[in-house]
């Protein structure tokens, strides 16, 4: 009943119940003060002075409120502004009760008494309306009509957000999440700091209905990749430009982002809940992930903390991206040994030293150069890296011991007509090879398609080209590729260490290869926007075609032979591949080698065709170097 009283008053009509409990706090500030100071003696042997005193305090009183319009101000929005205004009232009251008190009664009252009444009306008038507000907040709340919210980012625009958020009736902000542990326990803006690592709980213990993303300075690249981390926790997410740009028209806000629907994009069901678990395998031991830092690597080490392993040592030749994860991975609260170690996998002392200091039982290679047009303009480089980088860590497992050897590849390796891909292939032919020879390491390699949400994939891209009014650019209007998610990839990858037996490789039955322009116009639409096209001229963004990249595929592929064999899980295959003999693998390694030191690119691209089955795409390569 008391609910259906509050929510059913008009605006007026509050005003004026406010107005009402105001008249009355002044009545009874007074009443206190006299009783506080004097007793009941006061209102005995002063009555004249007493019935004065209410009215001169009750008609200056009722008169300011009604100048200054405290009635009127909404209860939400009745902060440091509206305490000033009840000061200026109780104040002005104070002083008009003590000069009529002298002027006009045969005894004053007391000097003193009206000090102490301004302070008590103070005092409760703020009380009331705080009360009041709280109370307010908690009837709305209780019938389901305001959205909770969890704001990622207790900067200066969060703070603003929250404050801002406070007066509103339809939403309540609940609690900010942010990456800075120095904030991380305190309360700003009467919320309180977590980390993004209870991220997940909070949204369950505090029925989150929405995340708002209040990091407007960190750009819409990395906005983009917390979004995408955060597309499964079961709320809308949002991000907000500065409200400096936003009033200055130069922001670049992403628009309100619902949660992708990966399951559209893939055109299969997603295989996380499928995969079983391989806890057994790791744990306990000593990891070695290399490329920790990128996209699957550090998934890799958040997988692989959950395996409780005996230490995770992290390599990488990106400082910030190092850093990043490494703090990431310590902000999980852990009891794994985390050693990060900043350096690059071709530098052979740096590898055999990791091996040996660290006693390392499996590794988990990651480091590549994988952006197809970049690798193309600098392909000694990406040879060297992808290459020989795999041989130097792979002979130095082999050389301490180690139990199993991961390579992590792609599809562009089968068949290739890019640099990329064909460096790939060769690390695979590499893989394979020392299979043949090794008596204590298990060499395995696992090959899947593109990862949405991995850095400079398509998904990043088309949101950041969303997000600027568009065009959203496709290379070919019939490009098609292989998706799968980056938990995905990356279970199948710990997978693939459990299943080894020697120069396995593994790949992921992925369904049909999804249209990339699909994939653009289901972002679109998914933005709440639609795609400009004949049929749609007044649409809000269009599909531009800027032609196929150096290196490109229109298909991919993901087997370069017709045998497949059967795993213990049904949607993990092995494929039966041939692959060069040692002599072979010897003689292209070596002329590899002299291509990348004399730097050679007609030499690179011979020992390319003479020992990688090629794409009829592909051309010899122009080096950019």
């Amino acid at each position: 009943m008391l609910f259906n009283f509050a929510l059913s008053l008009s605006r007026a009509q509050k005003g004026w119940l406010l107005f009402t409990v105001d008249i009355a706090l002044i009545a009874a500030s007074y009443f206190l003060a006299a009783l506080l100071l004097s007793g009941t003696e006061m209102w005995m042997t002063l009555p004249e002075a007493t019935m004065t005193d209410l009215v001169v305090l009750l008609g200056t009183g009722a008169t300011l409120t009604a100048l200054l319009g405290l009635h009127r101000i909404r209860l939400g929005a009745y902060q440091m502004q509206g305490v000033l205004q009840s000061a200026l009232v109780a104040l002005v009251m104070g002083v008009m009760g003590a000069g009529a008190s002298m002027l006009i009664a045969q005894t004053a009252t007391p000097a003193h008494v009206f000090v102490v009444f301004g302070m008590v009306f103070l005092i409760l008038t703020v009380s009331a309306r705080l009360l009041l507000r709280q109370a307010m907040i908690w009837i709305y709340a209780s019938q389901g009509q305001r959205a909770r919210l969890m704001i990622y980012g207790a900067g200066q625009t969060g703070q603003q957000l929250a404050t801002a958020l406070s007066t509103d009736d339809s939403v309540t902000p609940v609690v900010f999440v942010d990456d800075n542990p120095l904030l991380h326990g305190h309360t700003i803006a009467g919320l309180r700091v977590h980390p993004p690592a209870e991220l997940r709980d909070l949204v369950k213990s505090q029925r989150i209905d929405r995340i708002i993303l209040a990091m407007p300075s960190v750009g819409a690249a990395v906005q983009g990749r917390i979004i995408r981390k955060l597309a499964d926790v079961g709320c809308e997410v949002h991000a907000l430009p500065s409200f400096a740009n936003l009033i200055a028209s130069r922001a670049t806000a992403l628009p309100a982002t619902k949660p992708v629907d990966l399951n559209a994009l893939l055109g299969r069901d997603r295989l996380e809940e499928e995969l079983p678990g391989v806890s057994d395998t790791y744990r306990a031991r000593s990891i070695l992930v290399t490329g920790a830092g990128g996209s699957i690597g550090s998934e890799i080490c958040r997988q692989l903390i959950a395996c409780q392993p005996e230490r995770l040592v992290l390599m990488d030749h990106s400082e910030l991206m190092l850093f990043e994860i490494d703090r990431e991975l310590r902000h999980m609260g852990s009891d794994v040994d985390v050693q990060p170690v900043l350096g690059s996998v071709c530098e052979q002392d740096l590898v055999t030293g990791v091996m040996a200091k660290y006693k390392v039982d499996t590794v988990l290679h990651a480091a590549a150069y994988k952006h197809v047009p970049l690798v193309e303009y600098n392909a000694l480089e990406g040879m060297r890296n992808n290459v020989l980088g795999t041989k130097v860590v792979a002979d130095a497992a082999r050389d301490a011991g180690v139990e199993r050897f991961i390579l992590v590849s792609t599809d562009k390796a089968v068949r290739p007509s890019s640099i990329m891909g064909a460096s790939k292939r060769f690390a695979e032919l590499l893989i394979q090879d020392l299979a043949t020879r090794s008596t204590t390491t298990r060499f395995s390699m696992v090959r899947f398609g593109n990862v949405l949400g991995s850095s400079g994939s398509v998904i990043p891209l088309f949101q950041e080209q969303i997000a600027r009014g568009g065009p959203v650019t496709l290379t070919h209007n019939d490009i098609t590729r292989y998706f799968m998610t980056i938990p995905e990839a990356v279970q199948l990858v710990l997978l693939a260490g459990t299943f080894a037996r020697g120069g396995d490789v593994f790949v992921l039955d992925m369904g049909k290869p999804v249209p990339i322009r699909d994939v653009a116009r289901k972002m679109i639409e998914g933005a709440g926007l639609s795609v400009r096209d004949a049929d749609n001229p007044q649409g809000d963004i269009e599909i531009l075609i800027t032609g196929l990249r150096p290196g490109e595929k229109l298909h991919e592929e993901l087997l370069i032979g017709s045998d497949m064999l059967t795993t213990p899980h049904s949607r993990i295959l092995r494929a039966q591949e041939g692959h060069l003999s040692e002599i072979e693998m010897a003689n292209a390694l070596n002329a590899l080698k002299q291509a990348i030191e004399t730097r050679d690119p007609k030499l690179m691209n011979q020992t390319l065709s003479k020992w990688i089955e090629r794409h009829d795409e592909a051309k010899p390569v122009i080096v950019n170097e």
